[in-house]
């Protein structure tokens, strides 16, 4: 399976993966799924840094780098076709960091792994809670 994290997933199954379900980090773990970042987590996990809503040590950029060594994860950029699907997804709200992640799940055909409540809600994306 094909398996895009949301940034607070990605987070958590290193920082806290307690947080997560039983499911989700069993298909975090699983070889057989392929698992996927959109380049929007990276920016969104440093503002959250400098929000002082997540403590990445030694400092955020640093933390990023090993993060992604440690569990590698396929990048998948912001391309024009998502930065064109990111209007149209269908969410509640016009958090920018939801909409270009939800349209990259649809322009890639991943099943987003999320614990948003108004992602889990979108007709438009197939979705897996993370908790």
């Amino acid at each position: 399976m094909s398996l895009l994290l949301d940034t607070h997933i990605w987070l958590w199954s290193l920082l806290d993966p307690d947080r997560l379900c039983g499911r989700a980090r069993n298909e975090l773990i699983d070889p057989a799924n392929t698992l996927a970042l959109s380049s929007v987590s990276i920016w969104e996990a440093l503002v959250l840094a400098e929000k002082e809503r997540v403590l990445l040590r030694p400092d955020p950029w640093s933390w990023i780098r090993t993060a992604l060594t440690v569990r590698p994860l396929r990048e998948l950029p912001v391309t024009f076709d998502i930065a064109l699907g990111s209007r149209t997804v269908r969410l509640g709200h016009d958090d920018p960091a939801d909409r270009f992640i939800a349209a990259t799940a649809v322009a890639h055909g991943h099943t987003l792994v999320t614990a948003d409540e108004s992602l889990l809600r979108c007709p438009d994306i197939r979705v897996m809670s993370g908790v």
